[in-house]
């Protein structure tokens, strides 16, 4: 399992700030996410996926106890 913590706009279309989720690759973690919360999905697709700090691609593994961050883009200054 990893961890996925989901941060402002992310948060508020999952209804949660964190959760477990099956380890996988980034496509796999990613169509789960999307299964789980349906509303993710307009937002999820300008998020930034970062895995324990690394920007995650949908070819890459994500390892069991990983903690994968949901950011969406941030505006301000």
């Amino acid at each position: 399992m990893i961890t996925v913590r989901y941060f402002a706009a992310a948060a508020e279309a999952a209804g949660v700030d964190a959760e477990q989720v099956p380890a996988g690759s980034g496509a796999a973690v990613r169509a789960d996410l999307l299964a789980r919360h349906p509303a993710l999905a307009p937002v999820l697709d300008r998020c930034a996926l970062l895995a324990d700090g690394r920007r995650l691609e949908a070819s890459d593994e994500v390892a069991a106890g990983v903690t994968l961050d949901v950011l969406p883009p941030f505006a301000g200054g």
